[in-house]
């Protein structure tokens, strides 16, 4: 029991000698909370290794408060980086469909390609999935720009139709055929 009262009263006496540095030394690098946990911190740390501290001791303890300091600032930029990416998957997350509204929203697509003439639905997947514009797709359809450009309407029109006959209109859908550039 005298060898743990001894240690008690050698962390006391480091404690009243020093913790007024201690803190100052903390002030200079964080606010008055973050100062007092570093101080707590460090005569943790302190209480820990008590039979270790040389002497003088301040400047044993104001490395121990150092280190806490850099611990405390990597675990901020740790949480702060975990922040942000959390965030950037709530927006991720707000902005996205949800599955089964891309499978509804395909599924409705894919009946309105259907429902196309076979020359419309060519006109409008040349442009919109071949990426092609509409003097080329008119070239591949053998066909004038100008009489592409009339199909292409036309098939616009009626997929726009198509979808929004639907009892749920799929503007994702509807956005991606027929805005489209010509």
């Amino acid at each position: 029991m005298s060898g743990d009262h001894a240690r008690r009263q050698r962390l006391s006496e480091l404690f009243t000698a020093h913790a007024d540095q201690v803190l100052r030394y903390a002030l200079r690098h964080v606010d008055r909370a973050g100062a007092h946990d570093i101080v707590s911190d460090t005569f943790l740390v302190a209480w820990q290794r008590v039979d270790d501290i040389p002497e003088p001791a301040l400047p044993w303890l104001l490395v121990v408060a150092r280190n806490s300091l850099r611990n405390r600032a990597r675990s901020s930029t740790r949480r702060e980086r975990v922040t942000a990416q959390l965030l950037a998957l709530e927006r991720a997350a707000a902005t996205a469909a949800a599955a089964d509204e891309l499978v509804q929203e395909r599924t409705a697509l894919v009946r309105a390609l259907g429902e196309l003439s076979a020359e419309q639905r060519e006109a409008l997947l040349l442009v919109a999935w071949d990426g092609l514009t509409a003097t080329e797709a008119a070239a591949v359809l053998g066909c004038s720009r100008a009489a592409f450009e009339v199909r292409l309407h036309r098939a616009r029109k009626r997929l726009r139709e198509s979808l929004r006959d639907d009892e749920d209109p799929h503007p994702d859908a509807i956005r991606s055929l027929t805005e489209i550039r010509s």
